[in-house]
């Protein structure tokens, strides 16, 4: 059986994942899905301090404090960003990691810097763009407008140091929805097709593929496992 680290977008929480985080539970796997500082049900403690840091933190504790290992470990979107900077600090420790529609920084790179624009903030926060623009299904859109939280905009300006830690893991996926794919995550997606390093997979879908598709996305984190 095999652990999977499931770590959230920009805005969301780790409630994006329950259908996927049922999905692979009834096959017998374990599933941690934390919410990192600031959004979801951890919205309370939202300060405009918190920034990519203090995620990248949030996920190296969560595994730390329950001693995993040899897990796989999943960003989506800004998770990206996240696990990332997490693999930097678990030498040794994962044994798959999976980048779902997400954002793959160079050092030195910054949210920003990847996006080359800023979103406006308010008191140093950054209120969430509507599932609309992230083309969730006309279903499910009310429910993630209702959950998403506003978010520090330090999480998209701090810059992140990467030191070569992705090279060493074993098992490298990288998934691209293809509805409204951002500049960006094209560019990764076309680059590393051709890299032996990586398997690549498209999902016809918006960018929230763990809620329109779930079923799928549990096969792809199964296929990396």
């Amino acid at each position: 059986m095999t652990t999977f680290v499931l770590v959230h977008g920009a805005w969301h929480g780790g409630w994006c994942w329950q259908r996927v985080a049922r999905l692979l539970q009834d096959k017998g796997h374990t599933v941690h899905a934390p919410t990192l500082a600031g959004v979801g049900e951890r919205s309370h403690l939202s300060n405009p301090g918190i920034n990519l840091t203090t995620h990248v933190l949030d996920v190296v504790n969560e595994i730390r404090w329950k001693e995993l290992e040899d897990f796989v470990l999943v960003g989506h979107s800004y998770g990206g960003m996240v696990v990332t900077g997490a693999a930097e600090r678990l030498p040794g420790k994962i044994a798959s990691i999976v980048y779902l529609d997400a954002f793959l920084p160079a050092d030195g790179q910054s949210l920003y810097d990847i996006l080359g624009q800023e979103h406006q903030a308010e008191n140093g926060l950054v209120r969430p763009l509507p599932a609309e623009f992230f083309h969730v299904n006309a279903r499910d859109r009310a429910w993630v407008d209702r959950m998403m939280t506003s978010q520090s905009a330090a999480c998209f300006s701090e810059k992140l140091h990467v030191r070569g830690a992705l090279a060493l893991i074993a098992r490298k996926t990288y998934v691209k929805a293809n509805l409204g794919a951002l500049p960006p995550i094209q560019a990764n997606y076309a680059r590393l097709i051709n890299d032996p390093a990586w398997q690549c997979q498209e999902l016809e879908c918006g960018h929230d593929a763990m809620i329109d598709e779930p079923e799928e996305v549990a096969r792809i984190l199964l296929d990396a496992a």
